[in-house]
């Protein structure tokens, strides 16, 4: 995200598939662990065995099959034959589907939030520059999920703060932390959900211990109980702890409860592989996480999911072709959104039309208007679209909200 005029970025990404989590196989029979069970929660590095074979979690899972779900993508690694080879004793035999399914199973997402099915995110800019500035209740109503874009670090290691800008407030005509607490108030008897985001381009807090972790947790919860937010935004551009942030937004659940929202908005480049720190920390709690927003731009080319070309960004194929790789290593359809830039200004390049972002939400949710790269499977479900930013989108005349927002909610 930007605070002020962004500078072209441009970065291309020619790895090979190293790094990514591939089924192993044992020569020797071992002991295997305990069975399997449908409706158990397995996380990272929990063990378990079904049909003759061992298998180790790289994620959080809940009725997921070990035997259907242990490929290259999927949330289960082989680990290979346990006991005797054959079936275990307390599993009945189970035979791996001829084909592959057409969507991917899915399982009851946990609560977080009272989120409609799809949702358009937006980022409010609580600073000035040549966007149109706005007060919070200004937000058109075509956006269901308001990001406040930034809280900004302390002196205090973790820790984040907010206040209303004086630039924003003196180009408003005046703007008081009252008066914003009112409007977000304001936002939500309309329905919408307001959250905090933290970091951005020039962000700098970091949570690197526990101690941060315990100082960011406490300070976004005091921000959620004055202001009146839902929930909390990553937007950490320069690097994150997945251990310790994991920790803290594990502790920040357990105060607000399961309408806690927590999105995400990392870069192109912070998804590319589910072992890079924001990947990791994204499917670490996947049990409480609400929506990645990746940033479709700012990233030149990269690698999709099918690891065969560099699609160039701006495109429909960049936008499908590496939204798969979350899809399809780990994250639900639901957890997914597509991150683009309101105007040809918001960023510093990877700009697409409204039409084009609409053209890659088919592909995804219903496998129609692809380009020349189609993914393996329709993602159903796929909760929408973000943008940065709400202001930008103003400036234009609101063309990309009021063309993407009936999509996104008609979507499957």
């Amino acid at each position: 995200m930007r605070r002020s005029l962004p500078l072209a970025v441009a970065a291309v990404v020619l790895t090979s598939g190293a790094g990514l989590y591939l089924a192993t196989g044992a020569n020797a029979a071992v002991a295997c662990a305990p069975a399997w069970s449908a409706s158990q929660v397995y996380t990272g590095g929990n063990q378990a065995s079904q049909s003759g074979h061992n298998y180790t979690a790289k994620w959080w899972t809940q009725n997921e099959s070990p035997a259907t779900h242990s490929g290259q993508w999927d949330v289960w690694a082989d680990n290979g034959v346990c006991g005797t080879g054959g079936t275990d004793p307390t599993t009945p035999p189970t035979t791996p589907p001829t084909t592959p399914p057409t969507t991917p199973p899915t399982t009851p997402p946990p609560s977080n939030g009272t989120l409609p099915a799809h949702v358009v995110t937006g980022y409010w800019q609580n600073f000035d520059n040549p966007a149109q500035e706005i007060k919070l209740a200004a937000v058109p109503a075509t956006y269901d999920l308001v990001a406040v874009a930034f809280a900004n670090a302390t002196s205090t290691p973790g820790a984040v703060s907010f206040a209303v800008d004086p630039g924003l407030a003196a180009s408003v005509g005046g703007y008081t932390d009252a008066q914003f607490k009112a409007d977000v108030a304001t936002l939500k008897s309309r329905g919408k959900k307001v959250i905090i985001s933290v970091g951005g381009e020039t962000g700098t807090v970091s949570v690197n211990d526990a101690t941060a972790a315990t100082n960011f947790a406490n300070s976004v919860w005091s921000l959620m109980q004055t202001y009146g937010f839902d929930g909390v935004d990553i937007d950490l551009e320069n690097g994150v702890n997945p251990t310790y942030m994991a920790q803290a937004l594990r502790s920040l659940r357990t105060r607000a409860g399961s309408g806690l929202i927590i999105t995400m908005a990392p870069q192109t480049i912070d998804m590319q592989n589910p072992a890079g720190s924001y990947f990791k920390l994204a499917l670490d709690i996947k049990d409480i996480l609400t929506i990645v927003n990746t940033q479709f731009y700012n990233s030149g080319a990269m690698l999709g999911c099918d690891q065969n070309a560099a699609y160039g960004q701006g495109s429909v194929n960049f936008i499908v072709a590496l939204a798969c790789i979350q899809l399809e290593a780990g994250l639900r359809p639901d957890q997914v959104g597509i991150g683009v830039p309101a105007t040809t200004s918001a960023a510093g390049g990877g700009y697409v039309s409204p039409a084009v972002v609409n053209q890659a939400l088919d592909c995804l949710a219903r496998g129609t208007n692809c380009g020349s790269f189609k993914p393996p499977r329709t993602y159903p479900g796929l909760r929408g679209a973000m943008t940065w930013s709400i202001n930008w989108d103003v400036t234009a005349g609101n063309g990309w909200a009021n063309v993407v927002s009936p999509h996104v909610h008609a979507l499957p």
